[in-house]
């Protein structure tokens, strides 16, 4: 969301304008889902300094955005001085565990100077830990027990009325790692992760990860996971109910991509690289926790699955030389392309190497390029899309990665400049799908 209000706020700078009114798109204040008063002083603060009108009511509207609508905050939901936050995703009133750390990340380095923001952000990790206790194969969670369309699903663990969607997506649970290890480095406030709970649900990611390293045909007689849906989308669902094969490479594997389509192959490159990042700093969370056996396993997962990157990640491009894959199954294939959703191009912005990489920049080119097979050009503009969306539809949180991790200014405005070709900015507020 950080992204989105960044991004809109520099296309008003760009050109000056706004399409259609953008004085009414922010919610009042008596039917706002949160208040903070650290992010409404500083949206005050900042958009007094800006001269253009416009500029100023597209900031005030995007950066509290996900406080105004997709926020519910309960200050003893879980006992007595323990917080809840539940954070819908967009228009669909379930939880994805990915989409609302993402939701929440621009407001933690403000916690320090709004309690009430912190207790908020506390809340969004005690949801987190009691959701992966609920079923930590599962990639969208309920309030409660209000079920979904997709509880006939075929599927173990067995769909239950807790869940929205029970697809398998490593990022899920490494998302769980990744807002825990932010609001740590930030707050250094270690209420949250002395709860029996959290720690209880990080020991069940560390042993999912781990047990996710195994061969496929190790596991088949037996799986701890497997999934169908009766559907006509091929990619909704998994081959053979367990997905394609995988050998042992020492990164874990997926079922399904942070898009939740069906990976091709098992290893998910830059969703392991992701893995190698937050279990290195979740280690020396647990470490200062007391929690020396879970460090040490965090640690362990944390070099195999990089060994397993060195090895099976990246690859000689006959067109490009060395460059990331973006899936591997340990058996030699590999899959050339990048998804729009958390893919390789977004490697720089989740910390996880620097846009100076060699083998990044290489992989860049290929990803913005013809090449990459989910890479579309046309006369309305560019862009990276995915399986996910429609052929030849760049998805708009594609050219923002594309912005967000450049460090030429000619190409940031480009991918500004086609924000506004797509007509994305109405209302005041930056509009995706």
């Amino acid at each position: 969301m950080l992204v989105i209000a960044l991004t809109a706020v520099l296309i008003a700078l760009s050109t000056g304008s706004v399409q259609d009114d953008p004085s009414y798109f922010r919610p009042p204040p008596s039917v706002r889902k949160f208040k903070s008063k650290a992010i409404d002083d500083l949206i005050t603060t900042l958009s007094a300094k800006m001269k253009d009108p416009e500029l100023a009511v597209i900031f005030t509207n995007c950066l509290p955005n996900p406080l105004d609508t997709t926020v519910n905050y309960t200050k003893n939901g879980y006992g007595e001085g323990v917080p809840d936050t539940f954070v819908i995703t967009g228009d669909i009133p379930a939880m994805w565990l990915r989409d609302g750390m993402f939701q929440v990340w621009p407001y933690i380095k403000y916690a320090n100077q709004d309690e009430h923001l912190k207790d908020m952000l506390r809340g969004v990790i005690n949801r987190m830990a009691a959701s992966i206790l609920i079923d930590h194969y599962a990639n969208a969670y309920n309030y409660a027990d209000e079920g979904s369309p997709w509880q006939h699903d075929t599927r173990f663990p067995p769909m239950n009325k807790k869940l929205w969607e029970g697809k398998y997506e490593l990022d899920t649970l490494l998302s769980v790692l990744r807002m825990s290890n932010g609001y740590y480095a930030e707050t250094k406030d270690l209420t949250p992760f002395k709860r029996t709970d959290w720690v209880k649900a990080v020991s069940t990611i560390l042993d999912t990860i781990e047990y996710e390293q195994t061969p496929t045909l190790d596991s088949f007689k037996l799986p701890r996971y497997f999934f169908a849906r009766d559907t006509e989308t091929p990619t909704d669902t998994l081959e053979h109910m367990v997905g394609w094969p995988a050998a042992w490479t020492g990164m874990a594997k997926t079922a399904f991509r942070p898009s939740d389509d069906a990976a091709k192959y098992p290893f998910l490159v830059p969703i392991n690289a992701m893995a190698t990042r937050e279990l290195g700093l979740i280690a020396d969370l647990l470490t200062t926790l007391g929690q020396p056996k879970l460090a040490a396993k965090a640690k362990k997962l944390r070099a195999e699955i990089q060994t397993g990157l060195d090895t099976w990640g990246i690859v000689n491009h006959t067109l490009f030389g060395r460059i990331y894959s973006y899936e591997t199954d340990g058996y030699a294939s590999w899959n050339f392309m990048d998804d729009a959703n958390t893919g390789l191009l977004s490697l720089p912005y989740l910390g996880i190497l620097s846009p100076k990489d060699e083998v990044y920049n290489a992989t860049r080119q290929f990803i913005l390029s013809e090449h990459n097979p989910y890479w579309f050009k046309g006369t309305a503009g560019s862009g990276v899309g995915s399986p996910h969306t429609k052929l030849l539809w760049a998805w708009p949180m594609g050219i923002t990665m594309q912005a967000f991790t450049s460090e030429s200014d000619e190409e940031i405005m480009e991918c500004l400049a086609r924000w506004c070709t797509y007509r994305l900015v109405r209302l005041g507020v930056l509009w995706t799908n």
